[in-house]
């Protein structure tokens, strides 16, 4: 059952582990994601040439798929990947960034699933809905819609792609067949830090490595990522000082920090 201590066992799991957390992301957010993975306590790797990502994915734990600057060559290598990875039964994470502001974003994010199985789709209300209704828009890669305001239509992905799907918004909604977790934590500087989102997807990959609840694992990293916004605000003076000291809290985040935080509620 989700709770404090579920999110600390699958934490002390990535930090003994390591697990390998394959890439294929924007190059906008690629430091911070690869640093937030490391100071999480998982491994790395930014990989998206088409010609090595099968190989590369075969090493990994989980497969983040982001598809925040495409070209068509990143294409080709994400529907790769994503294939290799669905053979070996590996998770993979599909961040639909900026879904609805343009007809290549949005159906590139649609054939990918279409492609390979997903076992958690992690995207803001705006990029959820337009993954069902195409006259949903985006304003850029920001949504323009708010988390709530997608539950139906990620209960429609959840049954049509068997998989979780993780909205993210003032409060984070993840939604299974059998079970809605909201996460209240988090802090309004965390949209003003490019790249926190895909921090988000990245972490999810990194949990999902550890545990095969994939509603838990997912609501881990949003908790995490919430509870360590939390407490860099706390110290920090504006967006710069609030990086470094998420990624601080990432690296130093324990047990008792987790239950003294952490806000949480478990729908049916």
């Amino acid at each position: 059952m989700f709770s404090a201590e579920s999110i600390s066992r699958d934490l002390k799991e990535i930090r003994t582990k390591a697990p390998l957390i394959h890439n294929i992301t924007n190059y906008v957010v690629m430091n911070l994601t690869a640093n937030a993975l490391l100071a999480l306590g998982a491994s790395p790797v930014m990989a998206h040439a088409a010609e090595e990502v099968e190989d590369m994915t075969q090493l990994a734990s989980a497969l983040v798929i982001n598809i925040g600057t495409l070209s068509q060559a990143w294409v080709e290598a994400m529907f790769k990947a994503g294939q290799a990875a669905g053979k070996r039964g590996l998770p993979v994470v599909l961040d639909p960034v900026g879904a609805g502001a343009t007809p290549f974003r949005t159906s590139t994010a649609r054939n990918l699933l279409e492609s390979f199985p997903v076992a958690v789709i992690r995207g803001n209300g705006s990029e959820i809905k337009a993954l069902v209704d195409s006259s949903t828009r985006t304003k850029g890669v920001d949504s323009l819609e708010g988390a709530e305001s997608a539950i139906q239509a990620a209960r429609e992905l959840v049954e049509k792609y068997n998989c979780v799907v993780s909205i993210s918004g003032e409060k984070d909604f993840i939604i299974g067949k059998d079970m809605v977790i909201v996460v209240e934590n988090g802090h309004p500087l965390m949209p003003r830090v490019t790249g926190l989102g895909c921090t988000a997807s990245a972490l999810t990959g990194a949990f999902a490595a550890v545990n095969p609840n994939y509603v838990e694992a997912a609501a881990a990293a949003m908790a995490v990522m919430g509870i360590c916004g939390e407490l860099a605000a706390a110290r920090a003076e504006g967006p710069a000082s609030f990086e470094l000291h998420f990624l601080d809290w990432l690296y130093r985040l324990n047990e008792e920090e987790i239950k003294a935080q952490l806000k949480f509620e478990i729908r049916s």
